[in-house]
């Protein structure tokens, strides 16, 4: 009578791990957005990961160059052009030496005053155009380190 009692016991005290692993839980979270650009103005990276991430500029020991940050953009204007400017001039620095950085929207330089970048024969229906910024090289070569910086572009819309 005693096995009786302990064999049902004991074979639920093995099988009670097992029933817990199966009730295992796994949990996955993940941030989810859209922006939906207003029908008369937009400027916007096809790659919405440009903006929300540190973007490199790759180096190469070869040659000693740096490769230039190449994206396209979507632009949009019903109402006339579309200007930029660079809020503040676009450099990397290590906290020592500095490396000038030239951006280029739709094939114009960018500085620190307003430009027209798309016409608004070009603008009015919209288009794709590049997007690079470039490493002006700093004399005869770079100095080593780890350099970080950050390019601030606005863009607005020129009225006709």
């Amino acid at each position: 009578m005693f096995q009786t009692l302990l064999r049902p016991l004991v074979l639920t005290a093995l099988t009670l791990p097992c029933a817990l692993a199966w009730a295992a839980v796994e949990r996955e979270t993940f941030e989810v957005y859209v922006t939906i650009p207003t029908v008369d103005f937009h400027v916007l990276p096809l790659d919405p990961q440009l903006v929300q991430r540190e973007q490199r500029l790759p180096f190469s020991t070869i040659t000693g160059e740096l490769s230039p940050l190449r994206a396209t953009y979507e632009v949009k204007n019903t109402n006339g052009a579309i200007g930029a400017r660079l809020s503040e001039e676009a450099y990397l620095s290590n906290g020592r030496e500095r490396i000038d950085l030239r951006v280029r929207f739709n094939h114009v330089e960018l500085t620190l005053d307003s430009t027209q970048v798309v016409s608004a024969s070009e603008a009015r229906p919209g288009r794709q155009v590049p997007l690079e910024i470039a490493a002006i090289r700093p004399g005869d070569a770079y100095v080593p380190g780890d350099y970080y910086g950050t390019v601030h572009m606005v863009f607005d819309a020129v009225a006709p």
